[in-house]
């Protein structure tokens, strides 16, 4: 591309026709799937055109087998995005969200695993708590810090085999452990939480401060409880600080 002065609309405006037709040949001529994915994500921050969007995502997906794509399409399809008058699907998103993960989309692996340990969605997609800790696992290995904090909560609260006694049996200090398909692990929940942690999440430094704090997974310790807590109040400005920026920028 030639040299364009960003401060000029007009020049502004030009730039972004010709990046268009550079993703449209690098995709529909050159059949390379990244320039497909930058098409996808042309059509939906530049056009705004969720359809094309859509099925330029969905494309990629199945006829390239690109991960990024597999997981942009799961995430309309779970909002239904891109199809006027028709709501989400949870059973496409996780189709898509699962062949994501099959190919290495870590984001992929926490939306499908979180869709298969969900009581909520159990209706349009059979629950299977197995497989879907089995994808979190997967993600949390490719160190996606989301994944990891939700395998700590699963095994801070464990899963009952019987979804309808889940909740009172959440509840009570009596649990037989054969009743289980995830039974309670604080010292797995410390685990994950601290990979979780050093990912940056928030939310997993915070308990992280607690377990040290009360003794849960690890030895009791008021010094490291006080360094997470420190540490997760931290995070919580520096996102703070990040939301006002981006507010005054847009």
């Amino acid at each position: 591309m030639s040299a364009f002065d960003l401060q000029k609309e007009s020049d502004v405006k030009e730039y972004l026709e010709k990046l268009g037709i550079e993703y449209r040949f690098g995709c529909y001529s050159e059949k390379k799937a990244e320039a497909c994915h930058l098409l996808g994500d042309y059509f939906e921050s530049i056009k705004k055109d969720f359809e094309k969007a859509s099925k330029v995502y969905r494309s990629n997906c199945d006829d390239y087998g690109y991960g990024r794509s597999c997981l942009k399409y799961g995430n309309y399809s779970f909002l239904g995005k891109g199809k006027s008058g028709t709501s989400g699907s949870v059973s496409e998103a996780y189709k898509y969200y699962e062949k994501g993960c099959s190919l290495n989309e870590p984001d992929s692996c926490l939306h499908s695993g979180l869709i298969l340990v969900s009581r909520s969605m159990k209706e349009e997609v059979n629950r299977d708590v197995k497989k879907g800790v089995q994808l979190l696992t997967k993600s949390c290995e490719m160190n996606n810090g989301t994944a990891c904090f939700y395998l700590s909560g699963l095994h801070i609260a464990g899963i009952h085999a019987d979804p309808d006694k889940e909740i009172s049996v959440e509840l009570s200090t009596q649990r037989d452990p054969k009743e289980f398909v995830l039974p309670k692990d604080m010292s797995k929940a410390f685990s994950y939480a601290t990979k979780a942690c050093d990912l940056r999440n928030m939310y997993a430094c915070a308990n992280l401060s607690q377990m040290y704090a009360r003794g849960d997974g690890t030895e009791k310790s008021e010094e490291k409880a006080e360094k997470y807590k420190r540490l997760a109040m931290e995070m919580q400005d520096e996102v703070k600080k990040q939301q006002q920026t981006l507010g005054f920028q847009q």
